[in-house]
């Protein structure tokens, strides 16, 4: 009876540590799930100050340089002067944007370059809004359902972003710095990027608006990357896995610096010669596709989504664009909602009547026109018999 039951007391003990070990494997499932989703909340809401303080530095920075603009000219920056060093407010407006720019590195740490980049959105509905009111550019009735729309494509990109990291280590990152298409993706934004500040910029930086930004936007998809390594690294320092003594580390504080400085006086350009609010949208979808595309290349942030999250970031970004794109084309229309309102109660017939009439008069008076330079039948005074009947209908 021992030795039967032996075997059988063997077997529960073995089906009991199974079960043990099964639940501390559930457990630490569950624990890794909790620290990825915390480290995306995190990472979202620093995503979120980031573009606050950075729509607010524009604007800062833009006043600074109309109020140079009203001075000394060659001090411009679109003249290749740097008086913008002398003045406070200059200043002030780098550092807002240091301190939106340091909250963004941080959110690189914790969450996707997919799902940081694209909330850059919220920057742009900043600087529409406080342009409005201390620039006195216009925000009309289209440009508020712009911004309506941007927030819901930025709402629609954050619901299908990638929640957790393919890169989380500085080992794997120097890894995948040796993929061929990533190195083949760093010579073409080089040899590009040379071509356009040694060429392309000096005729015709001051005459198109894509010119300046296009160098931004080239730059700035490697200083993200330069940003995401320079986080991973501090990140694994912080938790005891030294990467001070790692030269990469090094790599990447000095393409942050780089790009960073490139992309200040490249923007200062742009902004001193265009408007705000066209600089801030179209710097905003060139960067951000560069951004993604870079990211992809490198890190393959997209390859743990399924076909349905990558269709709604897709959709996402797109509508943003479409929000953003509809806030500067239409922003000279002189439509507001009182006058929408006018619109939608007149009646259709009324409106069809005032452009018949309109076409009509515009239809005599080219005809008037004709009659005098063919000098054919000599204009007495008076209103002719189709005019008059116009005026009568």
């Amino acid at each position: 009876a021992t030795m039967a039951d032996g075997p059988s007391t063997a077997a529960a003990a073995s089906v009991m540590d199974a079960n043990n070990l099964s639940a501390g494997g559930a457990e630490g499932d569950d624990v890794g799930v909790h620290s990825t989703l915390s480290d995306f909340y995190i990472g979202l809401g620093l995503a979120v100050s980031s573009s606050l303080f950075i729509g607010v530095s524009f604007i800062i920075k833009k006043k600074a340089l109309i109020k140079l603009a009203s001075g000394d000219c060659t001090t411009r920056a679109s003249e290749g002067g740097y008086g913008y060093l002398r003045e406070w407010l200059w200043w002030m407006g780098v550092i807002t944007m240091g301190m939106g720019e340091a909250c963004n590195f941080a959110a690189y740490a914790f969450a996707p370059a997919s799902l940081v980049t694209p909330l850059g959105a919220l920057s742009v509905l900043v600087t529409a809004v406080l342009s409005s009111r201390m620039l006195k550019e216009r925000l009309n009735l289209l440009g508020k359902i712009g911004c309506a729309v941007c927030l819901l494509g930025s709402t629609v990109i954050v619901i299908h972003s990638p929640k957790e990291e393919e890169v989380s280590s500085m080992a794997e990152l120097a890894l995948k710095m040796k993929d061929a298409g990533f190195i083949l993706y760093v010579i073409f934004i080089i040899i590009v990027t040379l071509f356009i500040i040694v060429y392309v910029a000096p005729r015709y930086g001051r005459s198109n608006i894509l010119v300046y930004i296009s160098v931004c936007s080239l730059i700035g998809s490697f200083s993200v990357i330069s940003v995401k390594g320079l986080g991973l690294a501090i990140k694994e320092t912080l938790n005891g896995n030294q990467q001070f003594t790692n030269i990469l580390t090094y790599f990447w504080l000095a393409c942050v610096i780089a790009c960073v400085s490139v992309q200040l006086v490249y923007l200062n350009k742009a902004l001193d010669i265009y408007n705000t609010s066209m600089v801030t949208p179209i710097y905003y979808v060139f960067f951000t596709t560069f951004v993604i595309l870079a990211s992809s290349i490198l890190f393959k942030e997209w390859s743990s989504l399924g076909a349905s999250d990558i269709i709604g970031n897709l959709i996402g970004f797109l509508t943003t664009i479409i929000g953003i794109f509809q806030m500067q084309l239409f922003r000279d229309v002189n439509i507001s909602l009182r006058q929408l309102r006018v619109l939608i109660h007149k009646p259709s017939s009324t409106l069809t009547q005032l452009e018949e009439q309109r076409d009509g008069y515009g239809m005599v008076r080219r005809n008037r026109k004709r009659k005098r330079r063919s000098n054919d039948t000599p204009l007495e005074g008076g209103m002719d018999e189709e005019e008059r009947l116009l005026k009568g209908r």
